[in-house]
């Protein structure tokens, strides 16, 4: 009896911790059979994780969004979209989206990690624009499934690193763009960690630019997704995070970004840092003033109120 009592205790004990827990779930994008510019191929998806404790997933040919929601009496009802980077060719699924997503679910933000397809000639048509379909699709379910949720639909933003930077970037600029154009596809505000901006020569990361354009590069596309040139005044504001001697993707692309912004008269705001490097994520020891920036991003969401002071 004993026992058995000490099993309830401890099962009572879980139910009542359970309501403070995120819940998690993981969605496929398009219906099955009705993914936009898929071709049948051999492409595998394959995940490993390196020896820095990095998750690298390749291959990604059926896009989903893993939901991260808030729980209850923490929830703030913002939510926020992240696109892991790696360069369009692999994502950065860890140190650059769950462990984001936890840290956003600590203060009551609900987040959602897009696995968005990888640009592949073999495994998709015209594949430059099937990783903003993915990103606009994302941003469709999250808002179609806000009061399930329990998210505000007018607060939900993205957020992006390197490469996932560029897609993020890309979504705030040409959300209103094209055939598939959808208001509900706008984010709220975007959140750009040493972000690709830009595709132009002198500042761009080419490793991103020549796996997103492939075939199909050409000056016009080149112009089309750099995002500094796209900027209108439907983009949203934009918190933005850039070391100063990032040799993968050069600082210029972020002050690009945001001096467009501010021609256009878009709240912005733009952490600079002597050193850092690239790709570093939350993992900012030995890189100096760097390890500052989470509490000013915190200090940014708390100020536009999507965290809770």
């Amino acid at each position: 009896m004993k026992k058995t009592a000490r099993i309830l205790t401890i099962l009572s004990l879980l139910a009542l911790s359970l309501p403070s827990m995120a819940q998690t779930e993981t969605i496929t994008l398009w219906p099955e059979g009705k993914v936009p510019n898929f071709k049948s191929s051999d492409v595998e998806e394959k995940s490993a994780t390196d020896a820095q404790g990095i998750l690298r997933i390749s291959g990604v040919t059926i896009p989903t969004i893993t939901a991260y929601i808030a729980p209850k009496e923490k929830a703030t009802g913002a939510a926020v979209m992240i696109c892991p980077g790696g360069g369009y060719g692999i994502l950065a699924a860890s140190h650059e989206g769950s462990d984001f997503a936890k840290w956003f679910n600590d203060r009551g933000i609900s987040a959602f990690v897009l696995k968005y397809r990888l640009p592949n000639e073999k495994a998709m048509t015209h594949q430059h624009e099937v990783p903003l379909m993915d990103a606009m699709q994302g941003m469709k379910l999250i808002r179609q499934n806000a009061s399930k949720w329990n998210i505000d639909v007018n607060k939900i933003g993205v957020m992006g690193f390197s490469a996932g930077g560029h897609l993020a970037a890309t979504l705030s600029t040409h959300h209103n763009m094209g055939e598939k154009a959808s208001p509900d596809g706008k984010p709220n505000f975007s959140v750009l960690i040493y972000p690709v901006i830009s595709f132009q020569p002198v500042i761009s990361h080419g490793g991103s630019r020549d796996n997103l354009l492939g075939p199909e590069k050409s000056e016009e596309l080149i112009k089309y997704y750099s995002n500094e040139l796209q900027v209108s005044d439907q983009t949203p504001p934009a918190f933005l995070v850039h070391a100063m001697d990032d040799t993968g993707v050069p600082v210029e692309n972020s002050i690009q970004y945001y001096l467009a912004l501010k021609a256009k008269k878009i709240p912005a705001e733009m952490h600079l840092y002597p050193q850092g490097g690239h790709g570093y994520g939350m993992r900012t020891e030995g890189k100096g003033s760097l390890a500052n920036w989470p509490a000013a991003m915190e200090g940014w969401l708390k100020a536009m109120g999507y965290q809770k002071n």
